[in-house]
């Protein structure tokens, strides 16, 4: 997949991979963001129904399963130094 890159190659993947991974994470805090919004409106309006379950479940199933099989474990880390962790690993996977 990876093989015969060269070193503006590997960074540039390994920049977007970066990037991939830094969005999910913005998504997953998104989504759960409105979701605690959906649930306080339900309980402050004094419960019922579960209607945010509706809101919860099928989106939650959208964005995090296909943004969570493309993408690998974000690390917290500066950009850069994500990025280049993402080149070494790529660099290991030429040889």
């Amino acid at each position: 997949m990876t093989t015969g890159m060269t070193e503006e190659q590997i960074y540039e993947e390994a920049r977007k991979r970066v990037k991939a991974k830094r969005g999910f994470w913005g998504g997953f805090i998104f989504y759960a963001v409105v979701n605690i919004i959906c649930f306080l409106v339900w309980a402050l309006g004094g419960g019922g129904y579960p209607w945010f379950l509706w809101v919860l479940g099928p989106w939650g199933i959208l964005i995090i399963l296909p943004h969570y099989l493309r993408v690998f474990v974000f690390g917290g880390k500066s950009e850069k130094r994500a990025i280049e962790q993402e080149a070494e690993r790529i660099r290991r996977e030429q040889s």
